[in-house]
Order: C-alpha cells, then structure tokens, then sequence
C-alpha cells in the first residue's frame, strides 16, 4: 500500500512540473557566448590596430599634433620673424637722398633687373668704367671702355654678360662685361647711327655699315653664334638711327624725320608713331621699347627746346603709345622724370630725381609703383645705359 501510495505522489508532482527542451536552452547558450567571444575578439582586434596606428603615427617625420581634447584650450604658435637684411654698398657708394615714399620691397612676380650705368657726359674723359648695380646691393665696377662707346650707341647683351661697341676706327668690337675675351667682329660700322644693338635672345647684332663714297649704308644682322660670324643683309635702306628692340624680338624702333618708325626684325616698315612733326614734337634718342613694341621712352622736345647734348642722351621726360601717340600716365610723386627702361615682364624701372640725387622706382606694366630705392651717391653723374633681368 506504501508503494502504491509513492506512485501515485509521484505522478501528481510530474503533472505539475512544466516541460523543459534542454536542446534549444543549449543552442541559445552557445550562440550567446559565441557572440560575447566574438564581441572580446573584434574589441581586442581594435585595441591592437589602434596601438599599431599610433606607433605608425608617432614615427612619421611630417606627423601633424595629436588633437587635442575638446575641453583644452588651443593655443596657435607665432612664428619667429626673419630679421629683414640690410643692403650693403660698396666703398665710396653711399646711398643718396632717401626715397619719397615706396614700399621698400618688391612683390615676387615683379623685381627690379641689374641696371647698367655709364657717364651722363664724356666731353673731358677719354676711357671710364661701366657699371652695374641691382637695388638693395652694392655697384661694380666693370670694362673699361673709350669715350666714343658711351657717346655712340655701345649695347650690352640681354643677360648682362657681354658687351658691344664701334671704336673710333670703326671696328665693332665685342667683349664679356669684366673686360675679358675682347674681339674685333667687324669693320666699317658707323659708331653713332646704330653702333651694335644686341637681339633679345642674344644671336644678332644689329648694325650699319658705313656708306661707301657716293653709296647708302645698309644694315645688317650679324649671326654671333655662327663660327662664320654671317650677316644677313636687310632689303631696305631706311635712313633712321637709334635702335632699341623690343623685347619679344618682334619690333625696332628708330628715330626718322624728327620722330620714331618702328620696323620689323627684317627691316620691314611697320608703323610710324604719331605726333611728331618738324614744326611740332621731335625726338633724336629712342630709349626703350616695351616687350610688345606697344610704349616708347624717349626724350620729346619742341624744334627751340632741349634736344640734348650731340652724342648719346638717354634722358627721358615721356612714355607715349606707339599707336596713338598719346602720353602714359606714371606715379611720379609730384618729382622730375630722368630715365625710364622697360623690363622683359612689361615692368618698368623709372628713374626720378629725388632730393640732391636719384631714385628708381619699379613700375608694374598696369602703372602701379611697386617699391622704390634709392641709388648710391656714386651714380649720381652718371646715367643708366641698359636693364637686363
């Protein structure tokens, strides 16, 4: 009866227990776990990329700082400035009368060239120095050349380095700016009408023959890089003097009838500029061409005023447009227009008088002044004779 009695508790209690799959709660189990391994695994995988990245970081040689938190104050490092250098000048150059104005520096697309000065007259010397000097440096003292190089039409390269003249016998004569590797090219060439005017690529010389009794001269384009030294010959015979090229090797001017034509590299007539006459406004020097052939340089007179001396006179008191005619506008500061030269970029180094000397201002091709600085007190007798980059 006791045993029946055990079967039959038994049976109660089982009917009151609820039925458990213990397969399913044991998937469930492993595929929680798998996910908590997998989440452990993908935390760790990140810690290690992390720490290889911040090694890689640390050991790169352009590493930027390390951010910092969003509750730090930033602070931006002032840089340390460049103390601005002084120029130097050579003994016995000491600058003249200071500048009215200017910046003082050059902007990078557009900076003064080397200029070349020779004297502004040679009535009582018979050989002087050229010289050279770069705003901001110190002049030097190049060739020694004879009086009539600096009355006639000497010409210096477009790179400063070599030099061109007529010798009073009429030798035209070539020579490096230091004096050196001096040679005789040709003869016969007429010292004051054209002289020797370099090409911009430096290749030809432009000069003129001496007329033969009863006959023209001719000008000629001598070939410096042929071993030959071959000229070749223009058609035309203009009478005109003077020549400047532009600086595209496109254009030359020079003076005729009391004014300025310009030609072509092959002699061929282009344009005559307007506004000069023999009763009006005459020119006898043509100073510099713009690149483009565009603007001239020149001194511009009337028939009773200031032509200047007989010899060389690279003075100029206008800039005129070559199509018009009509006068270019500078920022003089009120001061007395000496020289002007155009540079290879359209800029323009402006020579002023400026107190008991000279100044020279960089002048962009839109006719705005750049800087300006004053030139040495050593170069106060003489006169530029060229500008090259």
């Amino acid at each position: 009866m006791n045993d029946q009695r055990l079967r039959l508790d038994l049976t109660a209690l089982a009917d009151e227990v609820t039925s458990v799959d213990l397969r399913d709660r044991t998937l469930r189990t492993s595929r929680r776990l798998g996910i908590q391994r997998a989440v452990a695994t993908s935390a760790a995988a990140l810690v290690l990329i992390a720490a290889a990245a911040g090694t890689a970081f640390a050991i790169r040689p352009d590493q930027s700082p390390t951010p910092l938190p969003a509750d730090t104050p930033s602070v931006t490092a002032t840089p340390t400035p460049t103390p601005t250098p002084t120029p130097s000048t050579s003994a016995g150059d000491t600058p003249g009368a200071p500048p009215s104005g200017g910046t003082g520096t050059n902007t990078p697309s557009v900076q003064f060239g080397k200029l070349f000065y020779g004297p502004a007259s040679v009535a009582r010397v018979k050989t002087a120095n050229l010289r050279s000097w770069r705003p901001g440096g110190s002049t030097t003292r190049l060739l020694a050349l004879p009086d009539i190089a600096f009355r006639g039409k000497m010409s210096v390269s477009s790179d400063g380095h070599r030099v061109a003249w007529a010798e009073d016998n009429n030798d035209l004569v070539v020579a490096d700016a230091d004096g050196s590797n001096k040679q005789k090219i040709r003869s016969n060439v007429s010292a004051y009408c054209v002289g020797a005017a370099w090409s911009p690529d430096r290749r030809q010389l432009l000069f003129r023959e001496l007329a033969e009794p009863g006959g023209p001269g001719r000008f000629g384009m001598l070939d410096m890089r042929s071993a030959e030294k071959t000229v070749r010959w223009w058609t035309t015979g203009p009478e005109a003097c003077n020549a400047v090229w532009s600086a595209d090797g496109e254009t030359i001017a020079m003076t005729t009838d009391y004014g300025v034509t310009l030609y072509g590299a092959d002699g061929t007539k282009r344009r005559v500029v307007p506004g000069f006459s023999r009763d009006g406004w005459q020119t006898d020097d043509v100073v510099s061409l713009s690149p483009d052939g565009s603007l001239v340089a020149l001194l511009r007179h009337k028939p009773d005023g200031d032509a200047g001396d007989g010899a060389r006179d690279l003075r100029v008191n206008v800039v005129l447009d070559t199509r018009t005619g009509k006068q270019v506008s500078l920022p003089l500061g009120g001061r007395t227009l000496n020289q002007v030269y155009f540079q290879s970029d359209g800029s323009m180094v402006v020579r002023v008088q400026s107190g008991s000397g000279y100044a020279v201002l960089l002048v962009d091709e839109d006719g705005r002044k750049i800087s300006e600085t004053a030139e040495p007190a050593s170069l106060k007798d003489m006169q530029i004779l060229a500008v090259v980059d």
